[in-house]
């Protein structure tokens, strides 16, 4: 398991934000770790059409805090 940060993706609004809600991206959001080799899309409007591909601990200036559950 990997510790995430805020400013990193595993904790930003934009990662994985189609499917927000699935187990593992709430654990994340919880427990502030995620697995190694976790790789999800980043929803970020100015990367929408690059269709990104991301790890937890992958950042940008874009981030945005998620909402904690």
């Amino acid at each position: 398991m990997e510790q995430i940060m805020n400013g990193q993706c595993g904790l930003c609004t934009h990662f994985g934000e189609s499917h927000h809600s699935a187990p593992a991206l709430v654990t994340i959001m919880k427990s502030h770790e995620a697995p190694l080799n976790m790789i999800d899309e980043c929803g970020h409007p100015k990367h929408a059409d690059l269709h990104l591909k991301v790890t937890p601990i992958s950042g940008c200036d874009g981030f945005v805090p998620a909402a904690q559950a």
